[in-house]
Formats: C-alpha cells, structure tokens, sequence
C-alpha cells in the first residue's frame, strides 16, 4: 500500500480464516465450547477481524486493558483509547482452560468465529466506567453497558470464519483494505473521514467543503452498529446522506461507506479511537467537532478537541481537523463559526435535537438554513 497511510501499528490486521481454515473448523466446532456475544462484542469481533481495529488481533488482556484504561495506550505504549474486550460470568469462565479454542456465536446462535483463550480476569466496572467515561453514573449508555457485562474477561486473539450477513447498505460496506484500494483507484494522497451518526445537516456540509479545500478526498463514514435507542435509525440517516450527496457534493471527491461499529458514547475517549480506526481506513485527517462522540452534558464541548493535543503527531499518525461549532448567521448570510462570525447569537439559526424532533412531529418544514430540503423531506417521511 505505497501510496495510503500505513495502518495504525503498522500492519493492517487480517484475521478472517481462509477456506482451509474454515473446513476444518467445521469438523472440530461441535466438540468446542461456546460463548454467545452481545451486540457491542460482536461488531467489535467484525472491526477486529477486517482490520480497523489495528493493531488489535483479538480481545484484550489484562495487560493493554489495565494500561488503556489508565493511560489509554496498549502495553507496548502503542495509543489506543477504549477497552476492547470480552465478558462471560464466573461459573462459565471457571469451565474454560487457557490454551483452549472456544466458539463464538451471534445472538442468534450462529457460530462466526472462535478465541483461543489466553487469560480469564476479574475486572472492576466501577473503576473502567470512572476512567474511560468520566463517570459512574449508570444513566450514561455507555456506562450501562459496561454494567450488564460479565464479572469476568477473556483474553486472547481471534479468527472469524463468516462475517455478519448484513442486510443493509450492502452497496456501501467496504473493509479498510477495500477503502484503501479505492482511494489508491482514485489518485487520492489525503483523505478526511467524518464520523456520525446523526442525519447530516447544514453545520456537517460546511465542515466537510472546508476539509475538501485542503484534501484530494472525503470518506463519509456513518457509524450503523448498536446505538441508543432514541437516535435517528441508520436507514434513514443512509438515506439522509444519499440524498446530500447526490445534488450538493462532486461525486468524484466523496466516498459513502458505513461503519459496522457500535457506538460507546465515550465522548473524548471514542473520539481518539474513531481517528485510529479511520487512519485503519486509509484517512490520513479527521474531522473534529463539538462534543464528539458526547452524550447529555457529561463531557465538555471541545474536550475531545483537547484530549488530541495530549499525543504527539508521530504517535497518532493522522491530523485532527478541530472546528468550532457552526451555524448559520443571518446577518453574515451564510453558514459561519464564532472563528468567522462577529454577530450576536440572535443572529444564529441553532436548532436542538429535541427542537428538530418537535418540527418533525408537528409536520413543519425544517429550515432550508438548517439542512437542505432533500435531507429534510426524507426525515419528515421517516417521521410520519
């Protein structure tokens, strides 16, 4: 790959079997023993496997868990910011033995991969929840999916013999190896990736256009695993961006692709490793806005911003694109930050999640100021 950004690490992980592999684990699965992952272990499973969880090969010790909790970097001093890992209770962990290949099954009961088991350890919730989403306050999603863990983790690398037959956006999956060859296809040197998982709207738009003035392209990249149950369905933000992108964008320049993450809501945190993973994805910028990867008021509005600044360009390898909350001004007559802006915020259009949500429930037009009418007609459907 002599014309992408090397993979974070340096190598792009691989872990799907060949069909060797897969014919002979299917001689041996029924004799294994079996885990059953939750939503969040399962997409993980799938970012491990295809490699935009680089370097990571499998789910982690207590080694590069204790150290990414405490200083957000693997043991090798490698940056990485979240926990990846796997939960079982005790009395299930205490049937297994290190060294042995356990089976991995969908929550449907569909075997798709297998760990070989390398170390089992208790963890403290309560301390991860503190470290890695600034607090135990069991109302933040992500800190309540840490509690309904498992007491116990399993550690150890992975292969995946059938990746998830995903019934949506087909046409827009791709793996990091897949975008990367695509932007080599496309002559493209630098690349922006912008992660969401919101409709996009006239604020997204203006970053982007910004970014494009200074890279040769943009990989839109919505995240469409697990995510609250009150966010906007990834259907109808799919259908949000196509229609964005179909009358407003050079299609030449602007790549849709959907990520199979599962949203943790780690604020600063999830901030760092959606850089990582796009970097996995061939992006040599990201783009940084307000209260990434945030949740209610937990984290402060650019503290995600801030939390870059804490590593050194080298050890990040991909250049954070950090922009100030934007809006559009009436007075300037077009969409602007308080970089650009020097009038007052009376001047602002500025419309809240829970204010779009009532516009749409009482069938009102979303202003054209706020998100194009393409963008809005298909969130008035939805909402309908």
């Amino acid at each position: 790959m002599p014309d992408t950004i090397a993979p974070h690490g340096g190598t792009l992980v691989n872990r799907l079997a060949s069909d060797a592999e897969r014919a002979a684990f299917q001689k041996r699965v029924d004799a294994l023993p079996s885990i059953t992952l939750n939503p969040r272990e399962w997409a993980d499973l799938e970012m491990i496997a295809v490699g935009a969880f680089s370097p990571l090969t499998g789910f982690m010790g207590q080694a590069d868990y204790t150290r990414v909790r405490d200083e957000m970097r693997l043991a090798d001093g490698t940056v990485w910011s979240l926990p990846i890992t796997l939960s079982t209770q005790p009395d299930v962990a205490n049937t297994l033995e290190t060294g042995q290949e356990i089976a991995l099954k969908t929550p449907d009961g569909d075997v798709i991969g297998s760990l070989t088991l390398t170390e089992k350890y208790a963890y403290d919730k309560q301390d991860e929840a503190r470290k890695v989403y600034a607090t135990d306050d069991e109302s933040h999603p992500g800190v309540a999916a840490v509690y309904r863990q498992g007491d116990i983790l399993l550690a150890g690398p992975v292969t995946v013999y059938a990746l998830p037959l995903h019934d949506q956006f087909p046409s827009h999956r791709a793996t990091p190896a897949q975008t990367r060859a695509r932007f080599t296809e496309l002559g493209w040197k630098t690349v922006v990736g912008f992660q969401t998982r919101n409709p996009v709207h006239r604020a997204h738009e203006y970053l982007h256009k910004c970014a494009l003035e200074m890279v040769d392209g943009l990989l839109l990249h919505p995240l469409v695993g697990e995510t609250k149950s009150d966010d906007i369905p990834a259907e109808v933000r799919m259908k949000c961006y196509e229609a964005l992108l179909a009358g407003y964008y050079p299609a030449n320049r602007v790549q849709l692709s959907v990520l199979p993450a599962a949203m943790r809501y780690a604020g600063p945190r999830e901030a760092i490793t959606h850089a990582l993973v796009r970097k996995n994805y061939g992006c040599t910028h990201f783009i940084v806005g307000r209260d990434h990867a945030g949740v209610g008021s937990y984290y402060g509005t650019y503290e995600a911003q801030q939390l870059f600044d804490r590593f050194t360009p080298e050890e990040l390898s991909i250049t954070p694109l950090k922009y100030e909350h934007t809006f559009y001004c009436k007075a300037c007559g077009n969409m602007a930050s308080s970089k650009t802006c020097p009038h007052t915020k009376e001047d602002h259009l500025i419309l809240s999640g829970t204010k779009v949500r009532e516009l749409l429930r009482n069938r009102e037009t979303l202003p054209v100021e706020f998100t194009r009418p393409e963008v809005a007609r298909v969130l008035m459907d939805a909402s309908a």
